[in-house]
């Protein structure tokens, strides 16, 4: 990581260490999970652009980890996965035994095995914009 001074140390910060999502049976994602595994993943949270001493910057948030996918064939894990993707986006009384579209998809898994987190919120002045300063 270049930026050392933005580093998130505490890996309790970051988030959890596994990822769900669903896709199609059949397209380019799966063939490429299929023949290769490993992936890497990387979120944001975008705060906003702010003008300082020396320009602008971006405040924000930022993981990126690196594991191995699972495509999920246990139904019982499917159904979980598929309640936590749900949980997430609030819809926690959404009965799925409702959706017809189940049949159709690969709920896969991703277990995290290395993650990094970088952030530069509000308030919090890095090495360059002390050195601007003074």
């Amino acid at each position: 990581m270049r930026r050392k001074d933005r580093e998130v140390q505490d890996k309790a910060e970051i988030f959890k260490a596994v990822i769900y999502f669903h896709c199609a049976q059949q397209g380019l994602k799966v063939e490429l999970l299929k023949a290769n595994p490993r992936v890497c993943v990387e979120g944001d949270i975008f705060i906003r652009v702010e003008k300082t001493t020396h320009g602008i910057t971006v405040r924000y948030e930022s993981v990126i980890g690196f594991g191995e996918c699972q495509l999920i064939t246990d139904t019982d894990e499917i159904m979980h996965g598929l309640r936590v993707l749900l949980d997430h986006y609030g819809q926690y009384d959404y009965p799925l035994d409702r959706c017809m579209g189940i049949s159709h998809l690969f709920v896969g898994k991703i277990v995290l095995d290395e993650i990094t987190g970088k952030r530069n919120l509000p308030g919090a002045m890095t090495s360059a914009d002390r050195a601007a300063v003074s």
